[in-house]
């Protein structure tokens, strides 16, 4: 078995000593390294964390739900997706945009906490959730670069490495500052009763399901098809819309997610991202599914 790596440990203790609930992540990458249910196994527990870490050296995850975290994932522009409709003459990175909404709403950018500098140029800003009500997982959602993690998501923390380079905490404050209220507003998740019901008008099964696959071309052309700077927001419309009809049976969940992969891909955003946003859309749509009328 491969040998741990001592710094990689330290930084997955400093983090429980934080209160905040880990597990490990592949060694160099992203993804969750344990065959079970991580977000039922991330721990506060410096035993296990040792053992863990004594068999190779894992990146670290911080499962935020259990953490009582937000985090505000900040990242570079990609492409050509730039700030054409800010008016702004260069792409506009997560931080340019969230100062800009910050300044929207009359408050100063939210940088008084726990900062994370990733290997890609961007930042993760640690914030407290507690009493802020259910914060939604989002990519894009309130801002182009502008990733949410909170309940259900995770973040790689201080400390991991991928490709040679280092998840690099600030120097500043040492704790997660509470999520400031007007930032609250806009990740938490809207009551189910916000949203409207939609109605699928279909006589029978079979309607139903032409329905959907016709449902499912026009929302991978539409994903396709998106401008710069809507890319993300008309990905996670469209899992979304589709979710809530994998939810309601009328049309498998797998050729939504490929389908829609493919399209995001196809119109210019990354892999990881339209995974990511591919999976909170359409787990959002199937909290609501579309309910059948005769047609």
């Amino acid at each position: 078995m491969e040998r741990g790596d001592t710094g990689l440990l330290g930084a997955a203790l400093d983090a429980v000593q934080r209160g905040w609930h880990v597990f490990p992540c592949a060694a160099g990458g992203k993804r969750p390294a344990l065959r079970g249910n991580w977000q039922e196994l991330a721990t506060t527990s410096g035993v296990q964390v040792r053992d863990w870490w004594r068999r190779a050296p894992y990146n670290i995850g911080i499962a935020c739900g259990p953490s009582g975290l937000v985090v505000i994932d900040l990242d570079q522009p990609h492409g050509d997706e730039g700030g054409e409709d800010d008016g702004a003459l260069f792409p506009l990175s997560g931080a340019d945009r969230l100062s800009r909404l910050a300044r929207r709403h009359g408050e100063r950018y939210p940088g008084g906490t726990y900062t994370v500098d990733t290997p890609s140029g961007g930042c993760h800003l640690y914030f407290c959730a507690d009493g802020e009500g259910r914060a939604r997982n989002s990519a894009g959602a309130i801002g182009a670069q502008i990733d949410v993690r909170a309940g259900g998501g995770y973040v790689v923390g201080a400390g991991s490495r991928i490709g040679g380079r280092s998840y690099t905490a600030r120097r500043g404050p040492r704790g997660a500052a509470p999520l400031p209220g007007w930032l609250a507003v806009l990740v938490r998740e809207p009551p189910v009763a916000e949203i409207p019901e939609q109605r699928v008008p279909v006589g029978d099964r079979g309607q139903g399901r032409a329905y959907a696959l016709a449902a499912l071309r026009a929302e991978t052309e539409r994903v396709a098809a998106a401008r710069p700077g809507t890319r993300n927001v008309t990905l996670n419309r469209a899992a979304f819309s589709l979710g809530q009809l994998v939810s309601a049976g009328l049309i498998p969940p797998i050729p939504v997610i490929t389908s829609l992969i493919d399209a995001a891909m196809q119109g210019g955003l990354p892999e990881d991202e339209a995974v990511r946003t591919v999976r909170s859309g359409m787990a959002a749509g199937a909290r609501k599914p579309r309910a059948a009328v005769p047609g």
